[in-house]
């Protein structure tokens, strides 16, 4: 898989996204844009993105997510995530109606401890995709054009507005059914191991001994990724060679080191922001996975 695509690459690709050269904080310490369909191109690469997007599509083609593929041939809302890879294939000539992007910190500021990806738009795993109806496609497009309009007025608070009709179109949303016409991937293994060493990576690094690990074991992640666990358990095995538990415990045994040389926490918090429920689980778990006791790793260290 490609590496993630920041907005400046974005820009880069798709330069008429951004005539107006947009700054990357341009809502204050986020970033929002609305732009129309037809300046994007027929098909993307397969990657993730550091962005979140919203698109109203009116044409069809074929969405990658995840381990899955739909074909819209109908008009749809599509939900982004950053954390999921995806590609579009247009397979329509006219490719009309318009994209939304933004970071999180555009929808959520920073004293608030909301998540996109923890709404069930946006959640991980879950489906991505609301077909609309005649009636619903007259109402969001009506939106769409507001957002064009005041994302190139002089208002002083238009942010505030765009952040409004932004969420307008996730409650809309919300009040759909997702669709479930999605087929799995012939590579579904490929796909679901990746977007399990992503979903991995992304719980580091810890940054404070509360902000500990949500998802600790295969059985967390299954559940995060709508996957049964054996089916998680297969498609890595198939992949890496190694499974589920192995990859967890090196990630989790490479982050223990880290703070056991780089912070001054003791070794309880250190166990606990790792997921450990008692200390002496984690000294057990530890010393199995390097040969060291964690105290015996940090007196090395001095």
């Amino acid at each position: 898989m490609s590496n993630t695509e920041t907005i400046q690459e974005f820009y880069r690709r798709v330069p008429q996204a951004n005539a107006t050269g947009l700054s990357l904080n341009n809502a204050g310490a986020g970033h929002f844009n609305v732009f129309e369909r037809n300046s994007c191109y027929k098909k993307t690469p397969y990657s993730r993105r550091d962005f979140y997007k919203v698109s109203f599509i009116i044409g069809t083609g074929r969405l990658h997510y995840a381990d899955k593929w739909i074909d819209i041939d109908r008009p749809a809302l599509l939900f982004s995530n950053p954390m999921v890879p995806y590609s579009w294939e247009a397979t329509s000539e006219e490719q009309l109606g318009w994209f939304s992007l933004f970071t999180e910190t555009f929808v959520h500021p920073a004293e608030r401890k909301d998540f996109l990806q923890d709404s069930p738009l946006f959640k991980i795993g879950g489906d991505p995709v609301f077909f609309v109806d005649e009636q619903q496609q007259k109402d969001l497009s009506a939106i769409f054009r507001k957002m064009m309009a005041e994302i190139e007025s002089d208002y002083a608070h238009k942010y505030e507005m765009l952040r409004n009709y932004l969420h307008l179109i996730i409650h809309e949303a919300m009040k759909m059914q997702p669709a479930e016409s999605f087929e799995r991937q012939i590579n579904a293994s490929s796909r679901i191991t990746s977007l399990f060493m992503e979903l991995l990576e992304r719980q580091f690094p810890i940054d404070a001994p509360e902000n500990g690990l949500k998802l600790k074991t295969a059985n967390d992640f299954a559940k995060s990724l709508s996957v049964h666990a054996n089916h998680l358990n297969r498609s890595v095995k198939e992949i890496t060679g190694k499974t589920t538990t192995e990859h967890i415990s090196a990630r989790i045994t490479q982050e223990a080191q880290a703070l056991l040389n780089h912070t001054n926490w003791n070794v309880s918090e250190i166990a606990y922001s790792l997921g450990f429920e008692y200390p002496a689980y984690f000294n057990i778990f530890f010393k199995k996975q390097t040969g060291l006791t964690p105290g015996g790793l940090r007196s090395r260290a001095i």
